[in-house]
Order: C-alpha cells, then structure tokens, then sequence
C-alpha cells in the first residue's frame, strides 16, 4: 500500500476495498494506526502562515510591475537633464497605478485564503473510529486509510471514505462541489472529507486522509494557483 494511495473509483467492490488497504471489517488495531500513521501523515491540513505584508510586496515583484518601476525611475532620472526638473506627475502616477494593481491583486488572493481557510474550519475535530475491536471518539488527526467509521445525522465527514452495508444517507457537499442540495449515497459510494451528514447512519472505511482527500488535493490546487499568481 504506497502513500498517497486511494481507491476514488466507486466501481471497485467494497471487498477488493478492504484487500487493497489491507484491512477488515473489524477495524484497524492501535499499532497498524500507529505504523500507518507514519506513513500517511497526520488527517489534517496545515494552514501556512505568513506575512501579509511581505505577501503584499510579492505583488510587486513581477514582469508587470518591474516595467511600471522603470517606467516610475526613468520619469526621474532620464527627465533629470538640460537643467530641467524631474517629471514627478508622472512619476507620482506611475507609482500610484503600481499601487493599486499590488493593492487589487493582494485582496483577490486574500479573500481566496480566507475562503479556503473557512473550509478548513470546517473540517471535523472529532470522529467515531473502530480500534483494537472498540468503537470510541477520537480526533479526526488520527485517521489513516484502512480505518472503520461510524457516520451519523449532523456528523461532519472526517475523511474519504467509501460507505458500508445501510441506509442510505442524504450528504451536503455543496462546499466542496457547489450542489445546491444534499445528495443521495448509497453502501458502496463514497463521500468526501468536509461534507456534512443530514440524514441516516451508517459505517464507512477511509480511503484517504489528509492532502490525500478529494478536500486537500482542491486546496493544494488553489495554493499552487494563488503562487503562480504571485509569481506573475
């Protein structure tokens, strides 16, 4: 089983599920989640922290703006001869578009940040897990692939998981996909970390966890976008 490893396709029976993760219907025993643990990584995102001002003066920092800041010297320095004073109109101006093109682009990948960071938010805290034979509440970090879990009315979704045998359960994935309202699944499907159940009660085994998740490979995408952004 090589790390990052998931089953998303839903056409896979649930049986060849539990051979692929190595595990049963009797749960994980605290050592396997232990070793497994080492070797997936904690079931969290970690929200990278850094300066808003230094991010601020990233924005200003690429082919765009280097041409602007020429532009901005070059009104002061070439300007500058035959005894006439510098162009500070234009100057002033070229600096002050500089400014406000820094200014819009910093807010409109601030506002991603914070969008993406209020889903993280969301994410749950707690989770019903099956370990050493005994169901009990545990942080949702602890999670690995190959996991049991019981999922009820109200629970947010720790992981990805595919459903076990029993009813099926109305998901509300409208954070993660944009549908308006709650979806059908059925003992087989899968369901996402970061959803949220509105109806029914039912067993799942984790797929994936962490960056892993359909959740935390949306974020990376938008983190990747976001720098290419700040690059440009």
């Amino acid at each position: 089983m090589a790390k990052g490893n998931s089953l998303p396709n839903e056409n896979i029976p649930i049986e060849e599920v539990f051979q692929e993760l190595k595990c049963s219907r009797d749960g994980l025993t605290s050592d396997e989640g232990a070793k497994r643990l080492q070797i997936f990584g904690a079931n969290k995102l970690e929200e990278k922290k850094e300066s808003k001002f230094l991010k601020f003066l990233g924005f200003m920092w690429n082919p765009l703006s280097w041409v602007m800041e020429l532009a901005a010297i070059m009104a002061i320095v070439l300007a500058n001869g035959g005894g006439k004073p510098p162009d500070y109109p234009d100057f002033i101006g070229i600096v002050v578009l500089l400014f406000i093109n820094s200014t819009i682009s910093f807010i409109e990948e601030n506002n991603a940040g914070n969008a993406a960071a209020a889903l993280m938010a969301g994410l749950a805290p707690k989770t019903k897990v099956l370990r050493d034979g005994k169901w009990s509440e545990q942080d949702a970090s602890i999670l690995v692939p190959g996991d049991l879990i019981s999922v009820k009315l109200g629970d947010i979704i720790p992981a990805d998981a595919r459903l076990l045998e029993g009813d099926p359960l109305k998901i509300d994935q409208s954070a993660l996909t944009g549908e308006s309202l709650a979806v059908t699944k059925h003992p087989g499907d899968e369901v996402f970390s970061g959803s949220t159940c509105k109806q029914g009660e039912i067993e799942a085994v984790v797929i994936a966890t962490g960056v892993h998740t359909f959740f935390g490979k949306a974020a990376h995408l938008v983190d990747s976008t976001n720098n290419v952004g700040t690059s440009n």
